[in-house]
């Protein structure tokens, strides 16, 4: 789940430099919109967010996934942002279920099932 979790904010930082690709300057936007938005994901939503908390990461979250869905639909690949929005919603909220929530926190402890 982790691994989907990481995968979905790969796309968004892709979807980003989709949509710089379609605007001038060009070489600039498509570098700059997915770092841009990298540092929003660290500082607001990452589990190690200086500025995250239980209301700001997930209100972090939507505002990247919703405005990288954006960007691609703006791009001209609506089925793009319409799966990547679909995919979002679904890994994220399959991912505040309980037991697989724990398991960042799990993994620094040390802990895991099979030491349990």
């Amino acid at each position: 789940m982790l691994t989907l979790v990481f995968l979905d904010e790969l796309l968004a930082m892709a979807a980003f430099g989709v949509w710089g690709w379609q605007h001038d300057p060009r070489w600039l936007l498509v570098w700059l919109l997915p770092l841009v938005a990298m540092f929003v994901w660290w500082a607001f939503a990452s589990p190690k967010a200086p500025r995250g908390g239980p209301v700001v990461r997930p209100v972090a979250k939507v505002i990247v996934f919703g405005l990288a869905s954006l960007a691609l639909w703006e791009a001209g690949r609506p089925e793009w942002a319409l799966a990547l929005l679909v995919f979002s919603v679904v890994v994220n909220g399959l991912a505040q279920l309980p037991a697989i929530s724990r398991l960042p926190t799990d993994a620094l402890r040390g802990d895991s099932a099979r030491t349990r």
